[in-house]
C-alpha cells in the first residue's frame, strides 16, 4: 500500500472552483479506529456551506479542508482495540466531522460509527444513507417522538432528509404527509407517503390539519406555514435548517414545541435503518452519480445548490 493517497480538497474558502486533486499522506488510525477504502461518498449542503466559508464559527480547521461525510467502502486495516470490524468488511458511515472528510481515497473511521453494508444494496445505494438517513432518524425519533399511529408532515419529501423520513416514519406505522412538486409525486407515493401536497399549487395550510410533527427541511416561510397545521395540543416541529425568526412569537402563547437540530453521528442508528434496507424497507434515491475527480466534485456541488435534485448525489470511486 502506498504511504500518500488521493483527496479532493479545497485550500481556500470560496465558490466551487476551490475544490482541487491534492496528494494527501495515507491517514493513520488509532486503536479504536478502522482504515476504509472509498467506493463511494455523497453530498450534502453542509459540504458546500462549509466550504463557501458559511460555517467557520463551529469550524475553525486548518487548510486543507477535504469536505464530505458519507461513506460506503471496504475495511482495509483495523486499530488494536477493534473487535467487530475485519478486514474485507463491506461497510458505510457517517464519520466524525474532521478537516478530513470523505471525498478521498481512503478514510480513517472510528469503529463504533460503522454499520455493514447490507448485500442487497450497492457501495452508492449506502453512500447515500448516513448523514441524511441519521438526520431524518434523530429528527423524527430522537427530538420528534414519534409515535405510530401519528401524523408526521415531512416537508421536501423528494429530497435527501425528507426521502429517508418518508420512509423511516411509514416503518414505524405513522400516517405520512409530504410536500413535493408535482413531478415527485410518483416517487414519495412510492415510498409511502399517504398525503401529497403540491407545494408549487397548493398551500399546505388547506391540505394538512391537526399534525403531530413538523420535519422542517426547507426553513423560511414554509416553517411559519406550518404552525397552521399543527395540533395546537401535540404539535411539534423539528428543523434540520435552524429557526425561521417569526416562530418563537408564533408559539410563545401554545403548547406547540420547536426544536433545531444538528446530526450527531451515530452508529447504532445507522446499523438500524442498514435492517430496514436489508428487509426492503428503506431504500436509497439516488438522482446523479459523477465520479471522483476534480471536475465531478465541481459538477455535484453545483447540482447540490440548485436545491432540485431527486434524492441524493453520489460520487463513485
Amino acid at each position: 500500500m502506498s504511504d500518500t493517497m488521493q483527496a479532493v480538497a479545497i485550500n481556500q474558502y470560496g465558490d466551487e472552483q476551490t475544490l482541487e486533486m491534492i496528494t494527501l499522506p495515507m491517514p493513520t488510525i488509532g486503536e479504536h479506529q478502522v482504515l476504509i477504502k472509498s467506493k463511494a461518498t455523497a453530498i450534502n449542503p453542509l459540504d458546500w456551506k462549509l466550504r463557501a466559508g458559511y460555517l467557520t464559527s463551529m469550524f475553525d480547521w486548518a487548510f486543507p479542508i477535504v469536505l464530505g461525510w458519507d461513506l460506503a467502502g471496504v475495511v482495509t486495516e483495523v486499530g488494536s482495540a477493534v473487535t467487530d470490524w475485519q478486514v474485507g468488511d463491506e461497510v458505510f458511515a457517517r464519520p466524525a466531522t474532521s478537516n478530513r472528510g470523505t471525498y478521498a481515497e481512503y478514510v480513517a473511521v472510528d469503529d463504533e460509527l460503522v454499520a455493514r453494508k447490507p448485500k442487497n444494496v450497492t457501495f452508492e445505494e449506502a453512500a447515500a444513507v448516513p448523514l441524511a438517513g441519521e438526520t431524518a432518524w434523530q429528527a423524527l425519533f430522537n427530538h420528534g417522538h414519534l409515535k405510530a399511529g401519528e401524523t408526521v408532515l415531512v416537508q421536501a419529501g423528494s429530497g435527501g432528509v425528507g426521502s429517508y423520513a418518508i420512509q423511516f416514519a411509514k416503518a414505524m406505522g405513522a400516517h405520512v404527509i409530504t410536500t413535493t412538486s408535482a413531478k415527485n409525486f410518483d416517487l414519495v407515493r412510492d415510498l409511502g407517503a399517504d398525503e401529497i401536497i403540491d407545494y408549487r399549487n397548493e398551500k399546505v395550510a388547506d391540505k394538512a390539519h391537526n399534525v403531530d410533527l413538523v420535519i422542517d427541511t426547507i426553513g423560511g416561510q414554509s416553517q411559519v406555514d406550518a404552525w397552521s397545521v399543527l395540533n395546537p395540543e401535540t404539535g411539534r416541529q423539528i428543523s434540520i435548517v435552524g429557526e425561521a425568526p417569526e416562530t418563537a412569537d408564533i408559539i410563545k402563547d401554545t403548547k406547540m414545541t420547536f426544536k433545531a437540530i444538528w446530526l450527531i453521528p451515530n452508529g447504532e442508528q445507522l446499523r438500524e435503518i442498514a435492517d430496514l434496507m436489508a428487509d426492503g424497507k428503506v431504500k436509497s434515491i439516488i438522482d446523479t452519480v459523477l465520479p471522483f475527480s476534480a471536475e465531478g466534485l465541481i459538477k455535484s456541488h453545483q447540482l447540490s445548490a440548485t436545491h432540485h435534485s431527486t434524492g441524493k448525489i453520489v460520487i463513485k470511486f
